[in-house]
C-alpha cells in the first residue's frame, strides 16, 4: 500500500529546508536525507490537500531517471538505504519509497529549463514578444507546436510563495559565470534529448522539463533534487497530441487546468481540491510511472 505524508517529522535530525514538495534534513558526512512529501504545488503555491502516494511516485520516477542518465551527467544519489539513517522509533515504511540519501551539494541559483514544445509560460512569452527567454523563434508558431530544436530557457529560483522568473542565458552567465552556465545548458539539453527519445518509445511526449544542479566538493556538476517527474515536466500522451491546443497530460497540468476555472488570484492560500481532482491527479502520476518506468505502486 502507498503511504500518505503531508509533512515529515524526524526528531533528532536537523531540518534544513521545507520546500513546496520536499523536506531536506542534514546527515553526518556532508549528506542529506531528501523526502518527497505528498504536497502539491501549482503556480508556485502549495495547495492544502495532499495527493496520496504522490511523493513515493515522484521519488521512484526520479530514481529511475537518475539511473538511466548517470552516463550523461552524474547525480546526487549515494544509494545508501534510507532505513539506516532514520531516527529510532520512526516507521521506515513511511519513508523508504519516498526518500533518498544524497550528497550535500552547493546548489546553483538557476532553474535549468528545456523546452521541446511551445506551451505554458513559453507560449505566453512567444505570443507577447515572439521570443522565449531572449531566444527569437520563427513567426507563426502555434500552441503546443514542436520546436525545430529544444531550447534552454532558464529561470531564477524562487523562495516558497514567490514566482520563478524566466531570464535570458546572459542573466545566468552573470550569476554563475560563462563556463559553468555553458556546462549547465549542455547537460540540460543532453538529458532532455535522451529522455524525450526514451519516452517517445513508450507513447509519451516530454514537452518540457526543469532540472536543478549543484557542485560537489571536487567541483563536479551533478543533477539533484528531482528529475523528469510529473511535478517538473509536462508529459503528454502521444496519441492525444494536437497542435493548437493544450494537450491532456500525465502531470499536474490537470490540476492547473482545474485551478484556471476558479476565481483565484494564484497567491497563497491555495484552494482546496475536490475529491475527483485528487483522484484524477493521482491516477495521472501512476500512469506516468507505469508507462515510463514500468513501476506500479499499490
Amino acid at each position: 500500500m502507498s503511504t500518505v505524508l503531508h509533512t515529515s517529522d524526524l526528531p533528532g535530525l536537523e531540518l534544513l529546508h521545507r520546500g513546496k514538495v520536499r523536506d531536506v534534513y542534514a546527515l553526518p558526512g556532508q549528506r542529506l536525507l531528501m523526502i518527497a512529501s505528498d504536497r502539491l504545488s501549482a503556480f508556485d503555491v502549495v495547495l492544502p490537500d495532499p495527493i496520496p502516494g504522490k511523493g513515493e511516485m515522484l521519488c521512484q520516477i526520479s530514481n529511475f531517471w537518475f539511473d538511466k542518465t548517470a552516463h550523461i551527467v552524474p547525480n546526487h544519489l549515494t544509494h545508501e538505504p534510507v532505513a539506516a539513517v532514520l531516527p529510532a522509533g520512526v516507521d521506515p515504511a513511511l519513508y523508504e519509497k519516498r526518500a533518498v540519501v544524497t550528497r550535500r551539494l552547493k546548489p546553483l541559483p538557476v532553474e535549468a529549463i528545456v523546452r521541446g514544445y511551445l506551451i505554458g509560460s513559453g507560449w505566453k512569452d512567444y505570443q507577447a514578444t515572439g521570443a522565449v527567454c531572449g531566444i527569437r523563434l520563427p513567426a507563426g508558431l502555434r500552441q503546443a507546436e514542436k520546436l525545430a530544436e529544444p531550447i534552454f530557457t532558464p529561470s531564477t529560483k524562487a523562495a516558497v510563495g514567490d514566482h520563478d522568473e524566466n531570464v535570458s542565458f546572459d542573466a545566468i552567465v552573470a550569476r554563475i559565470g560563462g563556463e559553468l552556465a555553458e556546462r549547465v545548458r549542455e547537460a540540460t539539453l543532453a538529458i532532455y534529448r535522451f529522455a524525450a527519445d526514451y519516452a517517445a518509445q513508450r507513447g509519451i511526449i516530454i514537452a518540457d522539463t526543469k532540472l536543478e544542479f549543484g557542485l560537489d566538493e571536487d567541483g563536479t556538476l551533478r543533477v539533484m533534487d528531482e528529475m523528469l517527474t510529473p511535478d517538473s515536466s509536462r508529459f503528454w500522451p502521444a496519441d492525444q497530441y494536437r497542435v493548437g491546443i493544450s494537450p491532456p497530460s500525465y502531470d499536474k497540468q490537470f490540476v492547473r487546468d482545474y485551478l484556471e476555472t476558479l476565481d483565484w488570484n494564484k497567491t497563497a492560500p491555495g484552494p482546496k481540491l475536490p475529491a475527483e481532482v485528487i483522484a484524477g491527479t493521482r491516477a495521472r502520476y501512476a500512469e506516468a510511472l507505469k508507462r515510463l518506468a514500468d513501476i506500479e505502486l499499490e
